[in-house]
């Protein structure tokens, strides 16, 4: 295999734009890729493009990517539509790496692409509820009914909010019985997100939070109140990648893919490691690198207990400590793990079609130290982790990727 490197990145802010087409988001984030790298779209010989809920929500099926690619000229080459819930932009972005790193082709792009707001927003929140086994759909609803604040049974899930907010809220439970994890814990991490946000042009939310804020937004699903949960939104993203070859014909800083890692959860004995913490295994191995080496890192936060988690199954600290890194300060900008600086989900927004290469593009930035105010500083190693559904208590789907300077 070939090593590849990314020489451009492009992407919008994510926001509710109910104005703008996919095709719109689409375009700017693509053309900004090419601006980034240097190339015309002629160079391009062949795209990747992630989208999860065009369907659902437009009514768009089948050939997503050729329909945006075709309006702003790009046709002729394969191009290759890659749905796989949230990590829809992540998977693009994998087969894109092995097209390059295969020898195939040498320069391909990969693009993340959603439009989740809707005048209904049940229809929104209908469609990220089909992320999981529809015909254990009611099953599971009925598993999943939380107290609410007045002690009643709350029938939200799924139609006014998403009823992944419900499958995190059992999670943060069960850390907090295990291990002593407190929900200031996940709100420290939401204010830390939020904070970084406001520092992030690209990000939905940029004004920063305290843990007293994040407290006192209204309550979601116990523990987790609205400010500890990822919104909906729409935008795009985009990235170029080459042959580390050609990569210095188009920039003095490329940034090479050291590993890249795409699985799916599985049925698993007791005791055995979920699916994060298996591919994360994996990209490790690939990369020659361990937890210990990773400067930064853009990780699937689409709730507050969520990166808490993500910390332990990513091998940052042991199962349990997650709550002790918190209260270090070590994924703090500045701490010795900066955990995305881009404001995460929680801030920057989880345009679940886009939010795999939106990670990449923020950790290329940092890598290449054009963050601006949220830089952190001697980043030389990054790594992203994106996960998509939730299968049997498990992630669908999860991507870790491990890049370098």
């Amino acid at each position: 295999m070939r090593e590849v490197a990314l020489v451009g990145a492009g992407m919008t802010r994510f926001a509710k734009h109910l104005d703008r087409s996919m095709k719109d988001l689409a375009r700017e984030s693509i053309d900004n890729a090419l601006r980034s790298a240097n190339i015309n779209a002629s160079a391009l010989e062949a795209a990747a493009v992630g989208n999860a809920m065009a369907g659902l929500i437009t009514g768009q099926e089948c050939i997503r990517g050729q329909v945006v690619l075709r309006e702003m000229g790009i046709g002729g080459i394969p191009v290759i539509n890659t749905e796989n819930a949230c990590a829809s932009a992540a998977t693009a972005f994998h087969i894109a790496w092995l097209y390059v790193a295969s020898g195939m082709y040498d320069v391909v792009l990969a693009v993340g692409m959603e439009k989740l707001f809707h005048q209904d927003k049940s229809k929104s929140f209908e469609a990220l509820g089909s992320a999981i086994d529809v015909e254990l759909m009611q099953q599971t609803l009925e598993q999943m009914k939380t107290a609410t604040n007045d002690g009643g049974e709350d029938a939200g899930a799924g139609k006014s909010r998403s009823m992944f907010m419900d499958f995190y809220a059992d999670f943060a439970r069960a850390h907090m019985r295990e291990y002593g994890t407190t929900k200031e814990h996940f709100a420290k991490i939401a204010a830390k997100n939020h904070t970084n946000g406001s520092l992030n042009p690209h990000a939905q939310f940029q004004t920063p939070r305290t843990m007293e804020d994040i407290l006192a937004s209204p309550m979601i699903a116990d523990p987790l109140t609205r400010m500890m949960c990822s919104p909906i939104g729409d935008g795009a993203a985009a990235v170029i990648l080459t042959s580390a070859e050609r990569a210095k014909q188009y920039t003095a800083k490329p940034v090479y893919v050291r590993a890249s890692v795409l699985g799916s959860g599985k049925d698993r004995k007791p005791g055995e490691p979920e699916v994060t913490e298996r591919v994360a295994r994996k990209a490790y191995e690939m990369a020659g690198l361990g937890p210990q080496d990773i400067h930064v890192a853009e990780v699937h936060d689409a709730s507050a207990p969520a990166e808490l988690i993500i910390y332990e199954e990513l091998g940052f600290c042991k199962h349990g400590e997650g709550g002790r890194l918190i209260d270090e300060g070590a994924t703090l900008l500045g701490g010795r793990l900066p955990v995305n600086p881009s404001g995460g989900l929680l801030a920057k927004g989880h345009p679940v079609g886009a939010t795999g290469v939106a990670q990449i593009a923020e950790i290329f930035w940092q890598l290449r130290g054009e963050a601006g105010k949220r830089q952190v500083q001697g980043a030389k190693v990054g790594l992203t982790e994106n996960g998509g559904g939730m299968l049997r208590g498990e992630a669908a789907a999860v991507a870790v990727h491990i890049l370098t300077v």
